[in-house]
């Protein structure tokens, strides 16, 4: 047995007395619900919904794990007989989302390899003990085994047939019992999708279906804004939230039953939304703690919502869309998420990405947390967005830790927006004093992308705009004896971006595996370097290496300006059929 996994990553904190007492709690609920009269078959069953992969379903098979950012090969090993090496890992394979991968490839030996593993776990941990037992979880749980039934249960003896529907059953009576202490948000929509699931489609567990309806309806409105948002304005979360109440909807359909008027108006809030926060390519914004999203799993739960209305004017969710051509570009133009749901909030504020056509061009470093502490850390920090930034500041403060959590503190209080028509295209414009507590400066940024989408204009402003932000420059310039504050302007690039340094060093170009290729400039008054980056991507045993832009300076006085231009140089074709696909690269 072989394990890969990130270097360097911290020994993560313990837990506080009150997630201890919590879990404890949850074992011992899931131990008496265990005593409970189980189920002994379905009522009815919802289509398998879940979208898995076939490579990594065929990578299972070959005894290639994958999970949490850590890779061990054990052929012939059960899952749940190898030492977890961090807790991601036990969520990730508790959590059943390896069972749509097994599902996606659908042949005689996955099946077996998926019966196997999950009628090991009941045998192990059917009886409420181990990790696997918290509502999330057990929910995400309960929906692949619901899902996939046909699949794992086909020749199985009467035997294991009941043992697999009385699991069922005590896990449905669990989060009957324990929904209410998970997580608001993505967690308790888990555990509240995975009791309506149980109660439509197991024998004698009908009496949960109404409390699930009325408790998901009441998430809804509390967790969904007028935006169609979540509080943790992770568009990859929000995704996932969309994608279980229209699991849940259509569940409900097909049982006959009614959806809860409120369920059905957060589904119509979240699709548009959804839509402004896809790049051209379809993959999502990589904005506090979200990736791309699953492949197909958006496209799918749009189609499955049947919801057509378009992108709204202004902010979805704190976003700001900029789209023509084949560009699109989205803005981080909100504070980041403030309180509880700051867990996994960035210091991105006025971050951008770009994509053109089925290729992202600038990025964001991404969420780093299944590398470990220190990386999940520098993800979550301004210089890891393409943005202005401070040196040695972020926008964004993390506060002191309080359990496993690390909350975001001193956030811009201040972020105003306008979105409006420029001579030649959309102008999107935004600021935020995240650094006038410590430094007197606002910084605000311009972004002009013309109708054919073959170009976009920068300008990054620092400014002490009032009397008492001025008084703060002073003194951080006389602490620097007069030299200046220094900053830096990045722009990450994506990995598969070729960038080199141009025009004897004025311009920097940027080849694209379409063929398309991007001239990046700006106006002379800093020093412009191409330096090393990183992509931080849940799915791969290490960050992938990138390169970025970056414009380094000094603010003297109390208004700096930074102008830089983003074009498709002159001989790109308008229009480019872009087949190159990336294969499944785990590296």
């Amino acid at each position: 047995m072989s394990n890969g996994t990130a270097s360097g990553a911290a020994k993560p904190p313990r837990e506080g007395m009150m997630a201890r007492y919590t879990r404890w709690m949850h074992q011992m609920h899931a131990r008496w619900a265990g005593m409970a009269r189980p189920a002994t078959g379905f009522v009815s069953q919802p289509e398998p919904r879940t979208i898995g992969t076939f490579a990594r379903g065929r990578q299972l098979l070959a005894g290639n794990y994958l999970f949490a950012g850590h890779l061990i090969e054990a052929k012939g090993t059960k899952i749940w007989d190898i030492p977890a090496p961090d807790q991601m890992w036990e969520e990730d394979i508790h959590g059943f989302v390896w069972l749509d991968d097994l599902a996606a490839v659908g042949d005689p030996r996955t099946r077996e390899l998926a019966s196997e593993w999950l009628w090991a776990w009941i045998d192990i941990y059917g009886k409420g003990i181990g990790p696997g037992w918290t509502p999330d979880l057990t929910g995400r749980r309960i929906i692949r085994w619901i899902h996939h039934a046909l699949f794992v249960l086909r020749s199985q003896d009467a035997e294991a047939s009941e043992a697999f529907y009385r699991s069922l059953a005590h896990q449905a009576i669990f989060l009957s019992r324990r929904w209410h202490k998970t997580t608001p948000g993505l967690p308790r929509f888990e555990a509240l999708t995975g009791l309506l699931y149980a109660g439509l489609s197991l024998q004698g567990m009908d009496q949960h279906v109404d409390p699930a309806v009325k408790a998901l309806a009441k998430e809804c409105a509390a967790q969904v804004d007028e935006q169609g948002g979540i509080p943790t304005r992770n568009p990859d979360e929000l995704l996932e939230v969309f994608t279980l109440l229209t699991w849940a909807a259509a569940a409900l359909h097909e049982a006959g039953h009614a959806v809860h008027a409120d369920h059905a108006a957060a589904i119509d809030r979240i699709a548009p939304t959804l839509r402004t926060l896809r790049h051209a390519d379809g993959g999502l914004a990589r904005f506090h703690g979200g990736g791309r999203g699953l492949e197909g799993r958006l496209d799918a739960a749009l189609a499955a919502s049947g919801v057509k209305d378009r992108t709204p004017d202004g902010l979805s969710m704190g976003y700001a869309r900029l789209s023509a051509g084949r560009t699109s570009v989205i803005v981080d133009a909100a504070p980041p998420p403030a309180g509880k749901a700051s867990g996994n909030g960035h210091a991105s504020t006025l971050a951008l990405e770009l994509t053109s056509g089925r290729r992202p061009v600038v990025v964001n470093c991404g969420s780093g947390a299944v590398f470990g502490t220190d990386w999940r850390r520098a993800g979550r920090a301004t210089p890891s967005h393409s943005t202005l930034s401070i040196e040695g500041y972020s926008s964004s403060r993390l506060a002191p830790r309080v359990g496993r959590q690390e909350l975001l503190a001193a956030i811009p209080s201040r972020v105003p927006v306008q979105m409006s028509q420029a001579p030649d295209g959309i102008r999107f414009e935004g600021g935020h004093d995240g650094y006038g507590r410590t430094h007197g400066l606002t910084h605000a940024r311009t972004l002009e992308l013309t109708f054919d989408g073959r170009g976009m204009a920068g300008e990054d402003l620092l400014v002490a705009l009032e009397g008492a932000d001025k008084q703060r420059f002073d003194k951080k310039m006389d602490k620097v004896s007069l030299q200046g504050i220094p900053f830096q302007v990045r722009f990450h690039l994506h990995p598969e971006v070729d960038a080199t340094i141009d025009m004897g060093g004025s311009a920097i170009s940027l080849a694209l595996k379409s063929g398309e290729l991007w001239v990046f400039r700006h106006d002379g008054s800093l020093k412009m370097t191409l330096e090393p980056s990183v992509y931080l991507e849940k799915g791969r045993l290490k960050p992938r290496a990138t390169k970025q832009i970056v414009l380094s300076g000094r603010a003297m006085d109390y208004a700096t300006r930074i102008r830089w231009s983003l074009a498709k140089a002159q001989e790109t074709p308008i229009s480019i059929r872009d087949l190159n696909r990336e294969e499944l690269d785990l590296t």
